[in-house]
């Protein structure tokens, strides 16, 4: 009678898989021609085998995420120890003139002149930190405004000339856009990242709030309680430090664009521009009216107060805002930041005049403020998106000069409407100008509807 042929090797491990799979068997015993093998399928639990539970852990929020990124604290700490001044010097200014030459006439011309010095320096120094970079430039541009502030404080100590504080003060037009500056390396760190820039552009304009928040106040209290010079020379201190710090970070410098192609390319921003000037309207027109209204309310010490609530609510709705992550191109979105600022700005003027009442007039400015920050945001990433690369600190530069022009309208129409209308009816003069922002928008989008501009 014939013997069975034993199973070969494959048929043998097809076999003891096939048993496997079928849960038939714990052990499986296979026989080769050289001997018998036993495979043992039976799981084993032990101490080292057992899995063990996962860690629930949430992923990092926006902003930890930014940060993570090498270099980024150290660049943003010293960013911000360098323009926490820039709320001071206005401040300083106004009280060390006036307490010594006894004239707001001369301190606020005197203030004005560095204003459009600044708006007309600007643009040209950050030109030529996009061609040579920024540390090169950044570096002897603010010790040439920081010595500018000394000078005008020795000139007011000592009694020298008018004429000396007008000249003085126009020096420290050179201060570089520090705020510009950190934008920039975020566009260059981040520039395959739009969500995370969008959190970037966020966080900074939180921060430009913040800082004209904080700088006025300890401007008050550092003149108020040491001597009337101490405001401007500590801002002057703590510019000159900080933008050295902020010069010494070079691992996350963009390189500079000297010869670039484009260097001669106008930027494509013009309506852009013009925005930003309303909005700097609404801006200056609101701080006038307010402090008009506060002192018929006979509350005027409380003016500061109630306007550093619009600066925090912008503050908080700015880094609500890059916590989310953005829905559509940053085109789409603008029109409707700018609908949604000019409906609230509306809100003070209808609580000032349903309640006529500055403690009325303090949440309507909260919710005015969450308004602009998104607007700010957003019109800043179009900015980074239609400026030429090789000439993204000058866009921005632009755009600051456009938000003192603005201002400085804004204030003008703001005083004209407080002293010519009731006190209540002035609060249409920030909404007039968030609505002219809008219809410039609108226009700009209705002669160029299919207008792209990328890098």
């Amino acid at each position: 009678m014939p013997q069975p042929t034993p199973p070969g090797p494959r048929e043998a491990v097809h076999t003891a898989r096939t048993l496997h799979t079928a849960r038939t068997v714990q052990t499986v015993h296979t026989v080769t021609a050289d001997s018998l093998v036993t495979v043992d399928f039976s799981p084993r639990f032990d101490s080292r085998s057992r899995p063990r539970p996962r860690s629930r852990r949430h992923p990092p929020g926006p902003y930890r995420r930014l940060f993570a990124l090498p270099g980024t604290r150290a660049f943003t700490a010293a960013n911000l120890l360098a323009r926490l001044p820039m709320g001071m010097f206005s401040v300083s200014a106004v009280v060390m003139i006036a307490g010594s030459r006894g004239s707001y006439a001369l301190a606020g011309a005197v203030t004005a002149t560095g204003l459009v010095a600044t708006g007309l320096a600007g643009p040209w120094t950050a030109r030529l930190v996009d061609r040579y970079g920024q540390a090169r430039v950044a570096v002897p541009a603010t010790v040439t405004a920081a010595l500018g502030s000394l000078a005008l404080l020795l000139c007011v100590h000592y009694g020298a000339p008018d004429w000396t504080l007008f000249a003085a003060y126009a020096a420290t037009a050179t201060t570089p856009n520090l705020g510009g500056m950190s934008r920039a390396r975020w566009a260059h760190l981040l520039r395959d990242d739009p969500a995370a820039l969008h959190t970037a552009n966020s966080f900074e304009q939180a921060a430009d709030e913040l800082c004209f928040m904080l700088g006025p106040v300890l401007a008050s209290f550092l003149t108020g309680t040491f001597f009337p010079e101490a405001g401007t020379l500590v801002g002057a201190v703590l510019l000159l430090t900080g933008a050295l710090l902020f010069a010494a970070q070079r691992a996350t410098e963009p390189p500079p664009r000297a010869g670039s192609a484009t260097a001669r390319t106008p930027l494509r921003i013009g309506t852009l521009l013009v925005c930003f000037v309303a909005t700097g309207a609404v801006f200056g027109s609101m701080e006038v009216v307010t402090i008009a209204y506060a002192d018929a309310q006979g509350h005027r010490s409380a003016a500061g107060a109630v306007l550093a609530l619009q600066a925090a609510g912008s503050c908080a709705a700015g880094l609500l805002y890059g916590a989310l992550r953005p829905t559509g191109p940053a085109e789409r979105r603008l029109p409707v930041c700018l609908l949604s600022m000019a409906a609230l700005m509306c809100l003070p003027l209808l609580a000032t005049r349903a309640f006529d009442s500055l403690w009325a007039l303090a949440p309507a400015l909260l919710a005015a403020g969450m308004a602009t920050a998104p607007t700010m945001v957003t019109a800043m990433t179009l900015v980074q998106d239609r400026a030429p690369v090789d000439r993204l600190n000058e866009g921005m530069s632009l755009v600051v000069t456009a938000l003192l022009t603005g201002i400085a309208c804004g204030s003008a129409l703001g005083g004209w409407a407080a002293d010519h209308v009731p006190p209540t009816a002035a609060f249409a003069t920030p909404a007039a100008a968030a609505v002219a922002a809008l219809a410039v928008n609108a226009v700009s989008r209705i002669a160029s509807p299919n207008s792209r501009h990328t890098h």
